[in-house]
């Protein structure tokens, strides 16, 4: 059975369960993270160098990086609903979830430190207000690309994009901080709803 090595709470976790979910796969999580098992111990760090959650272990076959691990997993199960095959559809499915990763998680992260994780290190009001204003930003990006699909982010149809943005478009929500009326985003989400996988991983309370 699949094995899962992360804390339930984490967004990237999340990512892969949520995915599991939609591929009906069966899987064991192991409580690995902060509160739970450390990830700095040598056994861990064998599996993941980085001392990061998630890793997965498929067998003798250890993975790493969530957006990768659930690549993984549409394309082990050959749900090309979900990751497509065609390589330009691939591409904008991948464009994405890399942008989520990167571009995304960048604008959000001191903003998210400060007010849900109370860091000291992330006190200074100014670069709380700029982090705010370039996640609002880049929401507007998304909410602008689904005006423009109708749907789901590339497309009429439900992808692995839409599990990572998904997560992502929850925490927005979820912060206490002011955000802009954005009505494409605000149906999207009311959409994801409808998946299991979203109420159960995403919007279950968590941010």
């Amino acid at each position: 059975m699949l094995q899962i090595l992360g804390k339930p709470t984490s967004i990237n976790v999340r990512k892969v369960l949520w995915t599991c979910a939609e591929l009906d796969l069966p899987h064991e999580l192991e409580p690995f993270g902060s509160g739970f098992q450390p990830t700095d111990t040598p056994a861990f760090l064998a599996l993941n160098p980085n001392a990061m959650v998630p890793v997965i272990r498929d067998g003798e076959f250890v993975l790493w990086e969530s957006n990768t691990i659930c690549r993984y997993l549409a394309s082990a199960h050959e749900r090309a609903e979900l990751l497509p095959r065609a390589p330009r559809e691939r591409a904008l499915v991948e464009q994405w979830m890399d942008w989520q990763a990167g571009e995304l998680n960048n604008a959000w992260r001191y903003a998210f430190m400060a007010r849900v994780r109370q860091s000291p290190a992330h006190a200074e009001a100014e670069a709380i207000a700029a982090s705010i204003a370039n996640w609002n930003r880049h929401m507007a990006m998304l909410d602008a690309q689904l005006h423009k699909t109708g749907a789901f982010v590339t497309g009429a149809r439900f992808t692995l994009a839409d599990v990572v943005l998904g997560l992502s478009l929850n925490r927005w929500l979820m912060m206490p901080m002011a955000r802009p009326e954005l009505p494409a985003l605000t149906a999207y989400h009311e959409r994801l709803l409808d998946r299991p996988g979203y109420r159960l991983h995403g919007a279950n309370g968590t941010p």
